[in-house]
C-alpha cells in the first residue's frame, strides 16, 4: 500500500513547477484549495477545516500572504476578525497548478499499457467508492447482527 501511495505522490509532484511559480508547500496549497472553495472565509473556521492550531494557520496564511496568494482583511462588521480571500494571483496559482498536474498525470497514463490504464480505472472507481461509502459501525451492544 505504501508503495502505490509513493508513486501516486512522485506523479503529483511531477506536476508541480517551481521555476515559474512560487514554491508552495503541500500544506499552504491545501489552504489555498479550502480558501477557494470557501470564499472570504476567516482563519477560525480555516483552522477548523484544516484541523490545525492557529498559530500553524497564522504562518501558514503569512507565507501565502508574503508571496502574494492571498490577503487577509479585517471584516467590517467586527474589526477583530480577519477574514482571508485569494489574490488574482492566487487564483492564477490554483489554476496553473491544476493544468500542471493534470499534464503529468495524462503525460504518465499515456504511456502506460491500455490494459493498466482499464486495471486504473477500475481500482480508481472502487477507491472512491470506499472513501465515500459511509462508515459501518457495529451495533452499540458490540453484537454483529446475523444475516439471513
Amino acid at each position: 500500500m505504501s508503495d502505490l501511495i509513493e508513486l501516486l505522490e512522485v506523479v503529483w509532484e511531477r506536476g508541480r513547477d517551481t521555476v515559474s511559480a512560487p514554491p508552495v508547500s503541500s500544506a499552504q496549497a491545501r489552504v489555498l484549495f479550502l480558501i477557494e472553495g470557501n470564499d472570504r472565509i476567516n482563519l477560525s473556521t480555516l483552522g477548523q477545516l484544516l484541523g490545525a492550531a492557529a498559530p500553524s494557520v497564522t504562518r501558514l496564511c503569512d507565507r501565502l500572504e508574503a508571496v502574494g496568494l492571498l490577503e487577509r482583511q479585517a471584516r467590517p462588521e467586527d474589526r477583530r476578525e480577519l477574514l482571508v480571500t485569494l489574490t488574482p494571483a492566487g487564483r492564477t496559482y490554483l489554476v496553473q497548478l491544476r493544468q500542471r498536474r493534470e499534464q503529468a498525470l495524462t503525460e504518465a497514463m499515456a504511456a502506460m499499457p491500455a490494459a493498466s490504464r482499464a486495471a486504473l480505472a477500475v481500482g480508481l472507481a472502487d477507491f472512491r467508492a470506499a472513501v465515500t461509502r459511509p462508515l459501518k459501525l457495529p451495533p452499540a451492544d458490540g453484537l454483529v447482527p446475523r444475516t439471513a
